[in-house]
């Protein structure tokens, strides 16, 4: 099931066609090939809509970790 939760979609293609995936809806593979070969600074950037999508969902369920 696709979330759509983070807003950072790729181009990948899941059988043989071509779809836009949000990164945390991409499988693990997935995930490690879209960051193959980036930079330092384009994974931090990455990294940094990641805390923040994880924080507002924490916000609006009103959960916290133990």
């Amino acid at each position: 099931m696709n979330r759509n939760l983070d807003g950072v979609y790729f181009r990948v293609r899941r059988n043989g066609k071509y779809e836009n995936i949000c990164f945390s809806d991409l499988t693990e593979g997935e995930m490690k090939q879209v960051m193959d070969g980036k930079g330092e600074e384009w994974l931090k950037n990455l990294c940094v809509i990641l805390g923040e999508t994880i924080h507002r969902i924490g916000d609006e369920l009103d959960i916290e970790g133990a």
